[in-house]
């Protein structure tokens, strides 16, 4: 509409059956929009619901370290990053240095460097090795969405409950299947007289 007079402005709301909402009272002259102030907010509030519904907070979880661990342990805390890492939080790898292993930093950034690698279809490298004291850190973000690895657990879930549900199912129409050809059997037995549980040729 351009610039035009509050009263002039407020006029044409009146007209309009809207109302005069001021969108940006810093500005010169004031900005105003004529809308439905009632379905504004309501679509403003809507749409606060449906971003915090998808937003999801990014947890960082740690995983300490030996510079000389061994296999089996490397393999244990190497299965918790991953499992970290999927269900889509940051992990920070810790590399504690005891006595003489301060000297030989290189063990640390090996070993981090291998876990990277090790890790590389599920994180990255989101903050490089560096020496903080005595420790070593580095932190691998996940490569998926906190949102998308939320869903895809959701989708194993209900893929294993309906995998459950079916075999039960079926485990319950074998025992039905079960029960009635037993009861088939036992009144054809009863169906059968004395002479027809008897062979039909004997040697006396």
């Amino acid at each position: 509409m351009g610039i035009v007079r509050i009263a002039d402005a407020l006029r044409l709301a009146q007209e309009s059956d809207l109302d005069l909402v001021e969108v940006a009272p810093q500005a010169r002259p004031p900005v105003a929009k004529l809308m439905d102030y009632g379905k504004y907010k309501y679509e403003a509030a809507q749409k606060a619901r449906e971003s915090r519904r998808n937003q999801s907070n990014t947890l960082i979880k740690e995983m300490k370290l030996r510079p000389k661990i061994d296999d089996n342990d490397y393999n244990t805390k190497k299965g918790h990053v991953l499992r970290f890492l999927r269900a889509g939080d940051k992990v920070k790898i810790t590399i504690m240095f005891r006595g003489r292993e301060q000297s030989r930093p290189e063990l640390g950034l090996r070993l981090l460097q291998r876990l990277a690698e090790d890790v590389i279809e599920d994180g990255v490298i989101e903050s490089a090795p560096k020496q903080d004291g005595r420790n070593m850190i580095m932190v691998l973000a996940p490569t998926r969405k906190k949102a998308d690895a939320r869903v895809e657990v959701e989708a194993a879930k209900a893929a294993k409950a309906a995998t459950r549900a079916a075999d039960a199912e079926a485990e319950r129409t074998e025992a039905a299947a079960s029960r009635a050809a037993a009861a088939e059997k036992k009144a054809a037995k009863k169906k059968r007289g004395p002479a027809d549980n008897m062979d039909p040729d004997i040697e006396i």
